[in-house]
């Protein structure tokens, strides 16, 4: 019997497989519509249990020298390796992080060899697709937030849904671990397949019924392994031929009729159904689907068959308007060397990958093995075809009024790159390519240096986003933890926009004259009310850098001293923090990006709070101290819905800080910002649920006791206002939003506040002291930056590091009730102003003591 047969929202496989349960039951796994279900439970046969251990050792008897070696698609992996019981507070990344590594120690105790590949793109025939998860994706977080609402704890394991920035932290936890790790520059799956074909794998692990279509080395279940036996399920695709009555090279046809991620399953539906109609051995103890399955098969077998080649197939398809469409949905399918019959071939350039893409034995003749299935003469060593995709025009963003689109470069990308190139002489007999010649690749970037480091770091997993921007100025973020029903708290996609803007000024260019030739940048980012129908432009936004814009030769290139401050100064710009250079640099380590990061929130985000800076640096000093084991056995009271959006709003702000760490040529090392690091979302949780009920910095940062002590008020905070900031479904924090902008407008009045009264030890605030500082409205705000309230003042100049000094610009003003809120100019003053005094953990302790009291006051005037 197979190990755990669990679908992709189940529990991850840790023990063997319940009797009678079948196998391979989930319903959404990628790839062809309706595979999945019939091979479980149509074809069971296709299936057969297989181990990792003695696949190895048949592997070495035959190929001796040659380390038998599995390729991972790691994207189908990350619900079985994420294995927390926690998943809505942020991610509990210590904990998956160990996970991690106890599955890379399975496969290494048997001599098996993993590599990992990673989506680097989404590819446009591809995007509909895209957009369809991730609305369905919106559809079953609103269900998540209505239960935490409803029942003030996590859904069940039913309702998962990964943490934000599994799949980035991910590559870079493998790496960790010492692995190979690859970002793959198309369709991954795609590569996964050429991979495995070309270097003798043993098998490709993942869950997706493309590797099914694939003609390819063997195909292992993720969903079914057992770890601790390294047992699985092998899916056997000669074997599900054989029940088809098809030919391996049939397999991509029967995937397109069907439906997958390319060609939309309503295409074929009125076919598949004549397919049904004249189907005579209907069984009646299939499924609708199973026998739909079986008919379209049968008819391709019977009919298509003796019409084969592509005027009679396109004769006999109501291909339509889509017969392009359909074309490269079955080319996809075809890897390097291999043919159709139901296409024309013709000659196409070959793509080769040369460090990647190398054999893994040493033996050239030898032949593909293929455990319990074997056909030799399929498998073939041959050089990797990249199958352009349809390239579209980049408008340039010259002129507001000017409507045509414009491309951005119209040369080859560059030739010679030592990690992929374009070669002549190699040419192979290919696809028919529906566009009269190939077109050349347009990119946004014409530098081939520059080109070559990007596709380097981005094959080898070591940066985020920016080949992207750089190769065809489109990118994507994925669903996030966001109640749309609650706004007080602003999406992430516009939270750090204006920072992904600066980026691309960097990468792509902008001119400081005031008239910008550099082109907007493509983005698929996902928030409430975006359907995604369309990518938002986003231009490029100018920084001040101290010595002026540095040039990208020059950030990741030059290696002479000083670099390395051009680096760090660009990568602050970047936030828009120059001013808080000095105060970073006396930060440890590890803590210099969590700071980096909280400034520029309390900067964006007017609706944040003091008790909410307390939990985030409480969590990050107590999570030092702690085993996985401790953080594993951790309890929370309830889950509150807004600690939720902040734990998923900090780790996309830790993603953000990768793009831009990378794209300044890595002034910080990137472990040192890593999740596992600083940020445990259960930890955060639960300082968060401590700092509202009013405990005590003391108690905060387990000072006394573990954090057992409560004051009934925390220091500086007004008498009767410690509920105040309630979760998102507390009415104190419902605030007019206004529509332009990603924050409130006025500060929000609360009647029953009071004045402060000072606690022991804190000095007095005068009232005649007591000003407020907002900002003016501009001419023209920027997406992302805080809305202006009415009747404000610019303020003007550096920010003062003194809690205490009114900064200038502001003015003074008559008192107030206190409010929850501060303006994010004062928020820049305050959080600045901690800096120094986080030279060391034990400073920054100190700082949550005793240093209190100001701030507390500080935040209650603001």
């Amino acid at each position: 019997m197979a190990c755990g047969a669990k679908g992709l929202g189940s529990p991850p496989a840790r023990a063997r497989r319940p009797a009678g349960e079948d196998v391979l039951s989930c319903s959404s796994i990628m790839g062809v519509r309706g595979l999945q279900g019939f091979v479980g439970s149509t074809c069971p046969h296709v299936c057969t249990v297989v181990n990792f251990r003695d696949l190895a050792e048949r592997h070495r008897s035959k190929h001796p020298g040659c380390t038998p070696t599995v390729v991972v698609d790691a994207m189908c992996c990350l619900r079985y390796w994420y294995t927390p019981r926690s998943w809505i507070c942020g991610g509990q990344w210590r904990e998956y992080f160990s996970a991690l590594q106890d599955f890379v120690q399975a496969f290494t105790a048997v001599g098996i060899q993993l590599t990992f590949f990673f989506d680097g793109t989404v590819e446009q025939d591809k995007r509909r697709e895209w957009v369809k998860r991730r609305l369905k994706n919106n559809r079953e977080i609103a269900r998540i937030f209505h239960y935490i609402k409803s029942h003030r704890e996590q859904p069940g394991r039913s309702m998962f849904f990964i943490p934000s920035g599994l799949a980035i932290f991910t590559r870079f936890a493998l790496k960790t671990l010492g692995q190979e790790t690859l970002c793959s520059l198309q369709e991954a799956d795609y590569e996964v397949a050429s991979y495995g074909l070309q270097n003798n794998c043993l098998g490709i692990l993942g869950e997706d019924t493309d590797y099914l279509i694939y003609d390819t080395c063997p195909y292992f279940s993720i969903s079914e392994l057992c770890l601790e036996s390294l047992e699985t399920v092998m899916l056997c695709r000669e074997t599900l031929c054989q029940s088809l009555g098809l030919n391996l090279a049939d397999l991509p046809l029967l995937a397109c009729l069907l439906g997958n991620d390319i060609i939309p399953e309503g295409m074929f539906e009125s076919f598949r159904y004549k397919c049904l109609s004249s189907y005579t051995s209907v069984k009646e103890n299939f499924d609708k689907k199973g026998n739909i399955i079986l008919a379209v098969a049968d008819h391709i077998a019977k009919v298509l068959r003796l019409y084969q080649g592509e005027k009679k197939l396109e004769e006999m398809l109501p291909l339509g308007p889509n017969k392009a469409l359909f074309h490269r949905g079955v080319a996809s399918y075809l890897l390097p060397g291999q043919k159709s019959p139901w296409f024309f071939q013709k000659p196409k350039g070959v793509i080769t990958l040369e460090k990647e893409i190398v054999s893994m034995c040493t033996e050239p003749e030898s032949k593909q093995e293929v455990p319990m299935c074997t056909e030799p003469e399929s498998k073939q060593e041959v050089p990797i075809n990249i199958d352009p995709a349809p390239k579209q025009e980049v408008p340039m963003c010259t002129h507001p009024k000017i409507k045509q689109k414009l491309p951005i470069a119209t040369g080859l990308e560059f030739k010679g790159e030592a990690l992929m190139r374009t070669n002549p002489e190699m040419q192979q007999e290919g696809p028919v390519d529906m566009e009269p010649e190939m077109r050349p690749q347009v990119t946004m970037v014409s530098d081939p240096d520059i080109l070559k480091v990007a596709r380097e770091h981005h094959v080898q997993a070591e940066s985020y986003l920016v080949y992207n921007i750089m190769s065809s100025g489109e990118v994507e973020c994925s669903n996030s933890l966001e109640d749309e029903l609650d706004q007080a708290l602003p999406s992430q996609a516009f939270v750090y926009r204006p920072v992904r803007q600066r980026v691309y000024a960097l990468l792509l260019g902008h001119s400081t004259g005031g008239s910008s030739t550099c082109p907007a940048v493509k983005e698929w980012f996902v928030y409430s009310g975006n359907p995604l129908r369309h990518p938002d432009f986003v231009r490029p936004l100018p920084m001040n850098i101290p010595g002026g814009m540095p040039s990208l030769k020059l950030l990741w290139l030059n290696q002479e001293p000083g670099t390395q401050d051009r680096r760090l100064d660009t990568l602050l710009a970047c936030f828009d923090l120059s001013s808080s250079r000095e105060e970073l640099q006396v930060v440890e380590g590890p803590f210099q990006g969590l700071c980096c990061i909280l400034i520029y929130l309390f900067v964006q985000v007017d609706t944040l709070c003091l008790e909410d800076l307390h939990a985030f640096i409480a969590q990050a000093l107590c999570l030092q101290g702690k085993s996985t084991v401790q953080l594993e056995d951790l309890q929370l009271d309830h889950i509150d819905p807004r600690a939720v959006q902040l734990g998923a709003l900090l780790v996309r702000g830790l993603t953000t800080l990768v793009l831009v760490n990378s794209a300044c040529g890595f002034p910080w090392r990137t472990g040192e910002f890593m999740p596992w690091n600083i940020f445990d979302g259960k930890l955060f949780h639960q300082k968060y649920l401590q700092s509202e009920r009013g405990y005590a910095a003391e108690a905060l940062v387990e000072q006394n006791g573990g954090g057992d002590d409560r004051d009934p008020a925390p220091i500086g905070r007004a008498w009767g206002t410690a509920d105040l900031a309630k979760d998102s479904t507390g009415e104190t924090r419902g605030q007019e939003i206004d529509n332009m902008s990603l924050t409130s407008g006025e500060d929000t009045h609360h009647p029953g506040a009071t004045e402060p009264v000072p606690q022991k030890g804190q000095t007095p605030w005068p009232q005649q002291h007591r000003w407020t500082a907002e900002t003016q409205g501009q001419p023209s705000m920027k997406v992302g930056q805080p809305f202006p309230s009415r009747g404000a003042v610019v303020h003007q100049g550096p920010l003062p590091l003194s809690p205490l000094a009114p900064m200038r610009g502001s003015r003074l003003r008559a008192p107030r009730p206190c409010t929850k809120r501060m303006s994010g100019v004062a928020r820049a003053g305050v959080v600045s102003g901690m800096l120094p005094c986080c030279a060391s953990s034990i400073f920054w302790r100190d700082w949550l003591s005793e240093g209190t009291s100001a701030l507390s006051v500080l935040f209650e005037v603001l």
